[in-house]
């Protein structure tokens, strides 16, 4: 059975990914992928409503109600009702199947559309899931050139957008949510992996999501809220449904995101996946200078992958030593490398008794200057819980191997665990993958906590102060000696380890260069 559902699953990629691809043309596939998104949330959303109106009336004893057959004036009257409940309302002339139904035959498809996305984010006004939905539908530009060059050219790629989007097999088996859910998922994968650098910035492999999460909740079976402060398109975030499941995230989840287009597929994500909109709460802005949920309960889990060595204001704007999140450390990290200001404010809004666990750039595990003093201020206070080494080439739109900070606030020992995961993975196309076996065992040096040969290490604090506060794996644990007769397995792991070494190297040269020209603060 679970062999037939990942071949139908496989068969479903398959049909989405050539349809994405037919569909587009001429237009970029990076530009063309919030149509193809846009319309999937379109169908959710008619479908979803249209479901629980469905059930509620069938609770009520009417057992022939249908709501998409219903009129728009005998509608009118669930709607402040249903806006409590779900935060949205679509009349039945604007569902999904209704608008596709008389596509072909609407000569002003475009102006159909368009006033239909706005009256699904107008039901919100007023209503508490307003800044929910608002502007949700601003990427999905129906009267875009990019469709084609006169209105009758671009209504004819709308009618097979709807069509094709609607032909999709995603309402059956009861699975209609997860199969939405992961429909966007691998659509989001194929964009990131065939966009080139910019691929990265928006998304996080989900095995490694997925070992993100594990650390952040390991021995908890449930937390208040979650939180990523560079939430992406929230694939990170939703993790933790899938871990610790729907109910046991108890408040929600709550994320930043600075790029506007990111922040709206964020929020489709959210709903694709059933949150419904009281349970996340995503704001956008710069994390870093115009930090949203300030004021919020703490976090019991704070997972990230943000972005790497980008700039940001740090002390060109006199406010931010003064800042709560960066003043304990007594230094803003530099200018040029914002990396360890993300760490500082995730410190700063983790709960207590809660767990962060970060993807950072190698660099600032060892470099000098204004990070050497944070990661002192880290290693003194004993926040620093672990360090995972992982393995080159597993995110989009870069090869360099990253690694993983766990950050907490009550920790049991005065010392820092040290795993060297750069040979757990397995080659998958062109890209590096971390598999269960690969993830299991991380998980399990991290939760055992103590020394493993050639793997990971417990290294008492005094050990990290007396060796400059250089907290970069490869300096703590040694490499195995391959004096024996050679193992394929075991060249491989060298192999990798000094693929990770020579990024970190480079790295560093990278940064003496920087400061040599004085580009650092």
């Amino acid at each position: 059975m679970n062999n037939n559902k990942e071949a139908e699953r496989a068969e479903l990629h398959k049909t989405i990914w050539r349809i994405a691809n037919d569909l587009r043309g001429s237009v970029d596939g990076w530009d063309f992928k919030s149509y193809v998104l846009g319309m999937l949330f379109y169908r959710f959303v008619s479908e979803n409503l249209t479901a629980y109106l469905n059930d509620e009336a069938h609770r009520a004893g009417e057992k022939a109600f249908d709501y998409a057959a219903l009129s728009d004036a005998d509608a009118e009257q669930g709607r402040a009702e249903t806006v409590k409940e779900k935060g949205f309302y679509i009349l039945p002339s604007h569902l999904f199947v209704n608008v596709r139904e008389r596509a072909r035959h609407d000569a002003n498809l475009n102006e159909t559309l368009s006033r239909v996305f706005k009256d699904i984010e107008g039901s919100a006004i007023g209503a508490d899931s307003e800044d929910d939905f608002k502007g949700l539908f601003d990427d999905l530009d129906v009267n875009s050139g990019k469709l084609g060059p006169t209105v009758a050219k671009r209504n004819e790629k709308l009618v097979k957008l709807l069509d094709a989007i609607g032909d999709l097999p995603l309402s059956h088996n009861g699975n209609t949510i997860d199969l939405f859910g992961d429909a966007y998922e691998y659509l989001m994968q194929m964009y990131a992996s065939t966009a080139g650098k910019s691929g990265g910035e928006f998304y996080t492999p989900q095995e490694v999501s997925e070992l993100l999460a594990r650390i952040a909740v390991s021995g908890k079976t449930e937390v208040n809220k979650v939180y990523d402060p560079a939430c992406g398109s929230g694939s990170l975030l939703l993790k933790f449904a899938k871990v610790l499941g729907h109910d046991k995230v108890r408040q929600g989840f709550y994320g930043q995101e600075i790029n506007l287009t990111t922040y709206n597929l964020c929020r489709i994500n959210m709903f694709l996946h059933d949150v419904n909109y009281e349970k996340f709460d995503i704001a956008h802005g710069d994390t870093l200078t115009d930090p949203a949920h300030w004021d919020d309960e703490p976090f019991e889990a704070i997972v990230s992958n943000p972005p790497y060595s980008i700039k940001w204001a740090g002390d060109s704007n006199p406010l931010l030593i003064n800042d709560p999140r960066f003043a304990p450390a007594g230094v803003l990290a530099p200018k040029s490398k914002a990396d360890l200001a993300f760490t500082m404010h995730i410190l700063s809004w983790l709960a207590t008794s809660g767990t962060a666990a970060i993807v950072e750039f190698p660099g600032v595990l060892y470099r000098g200057g204004a990070e050497q003093k944070i990661r002192q201020y880290l290693i003194d206070n004993n926040y620093v819980d672990t360090v995972i080494q992982l393995p080159p080439d597993l995110f989009f739109g870069t090869t360099i191997a990253t690694c993983i900070i766990v950050l907490k606030k009550s920790k049991r020992d005065n010392a820092t665990l040290f795993i060297d995961a750069s040979a757990e993975f397995v080659r998958n196309g062109n890209k590096n993958k971390l598999t269960e076996a690969n993830q299991q065992k991380v998980l399990d040096a991290f939760t055992g906590r103590k020394d493993v040969t050639y793997f990971a290490k417990l290294v008492e604090n005094a050990d990290i102060v007396a060796n400059d506060y250089n907290i970069s794996v490869s300096s703590y644990i040694e490499q195995p000696n391959n004096d024996e007769a050679v193992d394929i397995k075991a060249l491989n792991a060298k192999i990798a380890r000094i693929v990770a070494k020579q990024a970190e190297l480079r790295t560093q040269i990278d940064a003496i260069v920087a400061e040599l020209e004085g580009e650092d603060t």
